[in-house]
């Protein structure tokens, strides 16, 4: 949840950096407007510290300078307090100007309710970003956010545990990822973060199971009709179960965080505590802000999710996010040349090196180097299709609802039909 930029780390909630001005502002109306020739925009992002944060920060900088008559304020919002948040802005007429936009049915729902501007964009804008990745924030033909990055999901891993244990190449299909847990293990580490409290995190491997087993017809109808009585839906589940069954998860792997610290799962990768995590691609990022010397971790590495049995889905398939920054109904004119402004070239090679991650602009694509975005970047270029999140996808009650029934299947209070019964049961009440 760029949703899942999920590049949040712990801070307070509401930090406030002001560029060329002071103080924190709300958005929506109070946000400053243009009919004087000057413009103050708010912008919401959840990068709360480190590199992501200072990028965003120097970006408004640089506009700024630029565009002497533009002031730009931006407020960093913790990952998993911003829906609420924003939803809370968007309904009470007080929305940010731009804000970070998680997609699917949660932008859909944003488009049905006037929200949020469609974005004009030209040629120019067009390339720099690239038809796939816009075809991902359209409704009916109009583009609705501005993509920043590709985010391909996978297993991260550390290539040096991976060694400690014996395993020579990572796993491919589920058998071999359970024979990589044995053998993790028996060198007393953790195999597999995983951070539960969040939820999110969790319910990714219900995704990746339903992605391998679920063809893409199925997966693309529940988008539309919000039904999952395909058997598909079950077996991914029961997968799940299976999995569970070898006790690959971390202890303590259902009050972890995701992203909060050491003893959160990308900590305890950061940190060699754990060998594994599935995440999206801006796990690297949040992986290097938790190291001990704050650097990328050396030997990271990343495989994308192993084959199932059985399953309908296409192997090579992907998961991933169609993010990107949207505008508000209410947003001036000037917030749309920002954007603009964020997908050039130069500015695409700053975000990649600041989120250490794939960068949307083809041009500055030569800033990805190293291995474990290689391997997402080739993986995602393979990918018959990609799917996107899939609380994403289904929207916000129905996404809610999934991932709570996964992690009472974790916490042994569920089962595979328990998430099917408890996702239809969100779906039939709206």
């Amino acid at each position: 949840m760029m949703r899942k930029t999920r590049s949040a780390t712990a801070a307070a909630i509401g930090l406030c950096i002001a560029v060329a001005a002071t103080g924190c502002a709300g958005g929506g109306d109070d946000s400053g407007g243009s009919s004087d020739g000057q413009a103050t925009l708010t912008i919401w992002t959840n990068a709360m510290e480190g590199r992501g944060a200072e990028y965003w920060k120097e970006a408004a900088k640089e506009y700024h300078a630029l565009h002497p008559d533009v002031t730009i304020k931006i407020q960093s919002v913790q990952n998993e307090d911003l829906d609420g948040k924003l939803q809370n802005a968007l309904n009470s007429n007080s929305a940010p100007d731009i804000f970070l936009q998680r997609g699917g049915g949660k932008m859909q729902a944003m488009v049905d309710a006037g929200q949020i501007q469609a974005l004009d964009l030209t040629d120019t804008d067009r390339t720099n970003v690239g038809e796939a990745a816009l075809e991902g924030v359209s409704i009916d033909g109009k583009v609705y956010a501005m993509p920043l990055d590709t985010q391909p999901e996978g297993i991260y891993y550390s290539k040096d545990l991976f060694e400690k244990a014996g395993i020579t190449s990572p796993p491919t299909t589920m058998d071999e990822l359970k024979d990589a847990v044995a053998k993790l293990k028996a060198i007393k580490v953790a195999p597999i973060a995983v951070g539960a409290k969040d939820a999110w995190p969790a319910a990714h491997w219900y995704y990746n199971f339903a992605l391998r087993q679920c063809s893409q017809e199925v997966m693309q109808e529940a988008a539309k009709s919000l039904t999952f009585d395909d058997a598909c839906w079950t077996k991914a589940g029961e997968d799940l179960e299976s999995l569970l069954e070898v006790d690959p998860f971390q202890k303590g792997f259902l009050t972890a965080s995701a992203q909060q610290g050491a003893g959160s799962s990308a900590g305890m990768l950061a940190n060699h505590k754990a060998a594994m995590e599935l995440m999206g691609n801006w796990n690297p990022g949040v992986i290097a802000d938790l190291t001990p010397d704050k650097k990328p971790l050396p030997d990271l590495g990343w495989f994308p999710f192993p084959a199932v049995p059985g399953g309908k889905g296409d192997p090579t398939a992907i998961m991933g996010g169609a993010g990107g920054y949207s505008l508000s109904k209410n947003a001036p004119k000037e917030a749309l040349g920002f954007l603009q402004f964020v997908v050039t070239k130069e500015q695409q090679e700053a975000y990649a090196e600041a989120f250490d991650t794939i960068p949307v602009n083809k041009e500055a694509q030569g800033v990805v180097t190293e291995p474990y975005n290689i391997s997402a970047l080739e993986a995602f270029n393979k990918a018959a299709y990609s799917m996107q999140f899939l609380d994403t996808v289904y929207g916000q009650n129905v996404g809610n609802a999934m991932n709570i029934a996964v992690v009472n299947l974790l916490a042994g209070k569920g089962s595979a039909a328990d998430i099917v019964k408890d996702v239809e049961a969100a779906a039939e009440k709206g």
